[in-house]
């Protein structure tokens, strides 16, 4: 390993620990993840499915326009 390896760990490291705190004080206000419209969800008495479609395509493209952004400033 070399020491740039190191300061990526580092940083997501950091970063989950942000996200974690996020999470934390903020997770009354973060009750639409999961609920957005497109969101597959089927229920009946044996039966429970959810397939969160659409927050994933939204947390996709947030990490991936945030990591273009870490790119190229770093």
């Amino acid at each position: 390993m070399n020491p740039q390896t190191g300061k990526y760990i580092i940083m997501i490291g950091l970063g989950l620990v942000a996200l974690g705190l996020v999470v934390y004080f903020f997770h009354d206000k973060l009750h639409w993840i999961g609920r957005l419209p497109g969101d597959i969800r089927i229920q009946n008495e044996h039966l429970r499915f959810y397939f969160p479609i659409t927050t994933m395509l939204l947390l996709s493209l947030l990490v991936s326009l945030l990591l273009h952004l870490v790119r190229r400033f770093l």
